[in-house]
Formats: C-alpha cells, structure tokens, sequence
C-alpha cells in the first residue's frame, strides 16, 4: 500500500509512505520539515508493524503546536492501514 499524505500544522509538507502486505512500514519520507529529523524518524520505524509505529509516535507535540512531524507519520499510517 503506498500513499501521499498531506500534512496539517507542520514544517514538513508531505509524506509518501509504503506499508507491505506484512503490515510493516517499507518506505517513508518526508517533504519539508527538519531534514535530519524526518531522516531519522523515516529510519526507525522502517520494519516496523504501522500499527505499533501508529501508536508509539501518536500525540507528539512540536513545541507549542498540537501535533508534530511524528504525529503526522501516525495519522498517515493509520489511513493508510485503514484501506488494507
């Protein structure tokens, strides 16, 4: 399942992301947002079961801002595992 998410109330702008039959995240990356830090968040849940990657970075907040860059890749992996 491969999918473009559109970001709301971060830097980045964007998220492309791919979850194989398996469930597990095979490929993310961000457009826009702090380079070195979506470059690492990209890295750690690569492998990971989206679900369990959902729940771990779900409710991070940036700052003062109600959601964040980790947030974002929650939401964009539960829609997309809402249509597997």
């Amino acid at each position: 399942m491969k999918l473009t998410y559109t970001t709301h109330g971060t830097c980045s702008r964007l998220i492309n992301l791919e979850i194989g039959d398996d469930r597990k995240v095979t490929n993310v990356e961000f457009i826009g947002g702090c380079d070195g830090n979506t470059k690492g968040i990209a890295k750690l849940v690569k492998g990971m079961d989206a679900e369990e990657a959902a729940n771990r970075l779900a409710g991070i907040r940036c700052g003062y801002k109600p959601t964040s860059c980790p947030d974002q890749l929650a939401q964009a992996l539960r829609e997309a595992l809402s249509h597997i």
